[in-house]
């Protein structure tokens, strides 16, 4: 079959509000996917500064299972957490899939990457006794990729290993590799955001992305004005505690700083998200997380 971009915008972005739960990759996708003369692309996944948290929340996507994502719609080389290899075989696989794939693998970074001291405080194996520093190895993959893809908000800008006062010299993956990355920040990101930009990339290539490099098919609407709390907002009701009925602002939400569709998506297979469980939105996929949105459970004095 054939599946236009106009019927997979429709599915990534319409079908939560429709159905209330994750979709992405319905079976037409999927079998579109399969037909595509481009599917299962080689994918190189490096870790740098992080909690893994965005691993953890990919191994969560239900439409597709992991399973699914992993055997019919890309061809996983290299990471770190999900795979049994470890050692001097995880550089050969990777060294080997960036040389026979030149131009044609898509390299996934999770974690910001550390410049100090020329990189030291994040390595991945060694070259000729000497370590190799995660640095070296995103610029290396980074110019011989197709794209790139900077998962969650310290690949993306930085994040929480770039706060003040950042000993570490922690950055995102942009700072480095400039332009042509594509940014899907959260902390976590959302599965959907993770599989979705994938599956654009691989059926219909770049997508459209906002001044930030995040694609505004997940990123377009701002946070706040989907929120199930505005008519609250809009009549000046506000929640002196986390747990009373109101806006969260004076709680510190951040929902009117923030732009993402969780509040349409939802998570966990549409089961909740941060503001349906009464706290407030701590802005997490925006640029300025953590620093700028902190304290988090107060309005940022710099924002009022």
């Amino acid at each position: 079959m054939d599946l236009t971009r106009r019927e997979f915008l429709k599915i990534c972005a319409g079908s939560a509000v429709a159905l209330g739960i994750s979709q992405i990759c319905i079976p037409e996708v999927v079998e579109a996917l399969e037909r595509a003369a481009a599917g299962n692309p080689p994918v190189i996944w490096l870790e740098g500064s992080g909690c893994t948290g965005c691993s953890v929340s990919l191994l969560n996507t239900s439409h597709p299972k992991i399973s699914e994502l992993l055997l019919k719609i890309i061809s996983l080389k290299v990471h770190p957490t999900l795979m049994s290899a470890s050692g001097d075989r995880v550089i050969l696989s990777m060294e080997k899939t960036a040389e026979e794939a030149k131009g044609k693998f898509i390299l996934i970074v999770e974690g910001s990457i550390p410049v100090a001291e020329n990189g030291m405080y994040a390595t991945l194996g060694e070259k000729n006794g000497r370590p190799v520093s995660l640095l070296e190895w995103t610029k290396k993959l980074g110019r011989n990729a197709k794209y790139v893809i900077a998962v969650g908000t310290c690949a993306s800008y930085g994040g929480v290993p770039a706060g003040a006062p950042n000993p570490t010299g922690a950055k995102g993956v942009g700072e480095i590799l400039g332009r042509k990355v594509i940014n899907v920040p959260g902390c976590p990101p959302h599965p959907d955001w993770m599989v979705g930009t994938l599956v654009h990339l691989i059926l219909y290539g770049l997508p459209k992305l906002d001044e930030n490099r995040r694609p505004t098919l997940f990123y377009r609407f701002l946070l706040h004005e989907n929120c199930p709390n505005y008519s609250f907002y809009i009549h000046q009701k506000f929640a002196k505690n986390v747990s009373e009925e109101g806006c969260l602002v004076k709680q510190g939400c951040k929902g009117p700083l923030t732009y993402a569709d969780c509040p349409l998506r939802l998570w966990h297979n549409g089961v909740n998200w941060c503001i349906g469980a009464s706290a407030p939105c701590i802005g997490c996929v925006q640029m300025e997380f953590p620093d700028g949105m902190s304290p988090f459970y107060g309005w940022p004095e710099r924002k009022r």
